[in-house]
């Protein structure tokens, strides 16, 4: 394949080693009513990604400080294998790997097909949540800002031949036929579209039926093929970031693709900023 350790564990892995000491398993939900609550991996931490990983009032991810809390309150030392898992689809683990790789946490994994492949393979769940957690005193060692693009990023560099954009939101968003995926219509841009000279290549492209990912061979048919090669630097967006994670893990760890960011101010900060350029219809 890529010679390369890829940050990625398969269920029968994980399965294998559950109560090792070294190694914290996280399930990663959007809501845990719908997810955790009603059953997870076995030992299982839990962050709720609107909870843990935002900040609230203002808009952005948990900074330096909020994370070494997160970790420290979930147990989790600078030392520890942690393995992320997601919901439905991964898109929310893959967003806290964005934010732990960021934060320097380079002994991250991702569980390949998630919480879905987990329960398809007969995997057991439970409802118990894990007692008696010892705090550690989690200290960030190194910050990584080369893996976020910010607005004013990305508008410096539209139409960089040596940039590429790539819109991993579905083809009606990226057209502007619907401003937000039906699933969550309350969270709809002022306008449809797309930034100008972005690629479309949906997320779901980079998986299977059983949301574990492609080989590394079709991966890299998908990607080259639209024009996104190693060679440039790539940043990846959606509608709030969490797709474009996904997409960033596809590029930047599985692949190896050298410069890869994430623009997680996504289209719900581009369709809302006044002036923004915008392009509908199939473009890029």
């Amino acid at each position: 394949m890529t010679g390369r350790e890829l940050p990625l564990v398969e269920p029968e892995w994980l399965k294998e080693r559950l109560g090792s000491k070294d190694i914290k398993v996280i399930e990663v939900d959007y809501d845990p009513q719908t997810a955790y609550n009603i059953g997870h991996i076995p030992g299982a931490l839990l962050i709720d990604w609107k909870r843990d990983l935002n900040k609230y009032p203002e808009r952005d991810i948990v900074g330096p400080e909020e994370f070494e809390s997160l970790m420290s309150r979930l147990g989790i030392s600078n030392d520890d294998t942690v393995i992320l898992y997601g919901d439905y689809n991964n898109w929310f683990a893959a967003f806290a790997y964005w934010i732990f790789k960021m934060y320097g946490h380079d002994n991250v994994k991702l569980l390949n097909g998630g919480r879905i492949k987990w329960i398809e393979l007969g995997y057991p769940l439970v409802k118990e949540v894990p007692e008696n957690i010892s705090p550690s005193k989690y200290k960030i060692l190194k910050v990584d800002l080369t893996l976020r693009a910010f607005f004013l990023d990305v508008l410096k560099r539209l139409r960089d031949p040596g940039v590429v954009l790539v819109d991993v939101r579905s083809p009606d968003e990226f057209t502007g036929k619907i401003t937000a995926p039906p699933e969550y219509p309350n969270e709809a841009a002022q306008r449809g579209g797309h930034i100008p000279g972005a690629v479309n290549i949906p997320w779901a492209q980079a998986v299977n039926k059983d949301g574990t990912f492609k080989s590394i061979e079709e991966l890299k048919q998908l990607y080259e093929s639209k024009g996104v090669t190693p060679d440039k630097e790539v940043i990846v967006y959606c509608r709030i970031g969490e797709r474009a994670a996904h997409t960033f893990f596809v590029l930047k760890e599985l692949l190896g693709y050298p410069k890869v960011r994430v623009y997680d101010g996504s289209w719900s900060e581009w369709g809302n900023m006044v002036g923004a350029p915008i392009e509908t219809g199939e473009g890029g």
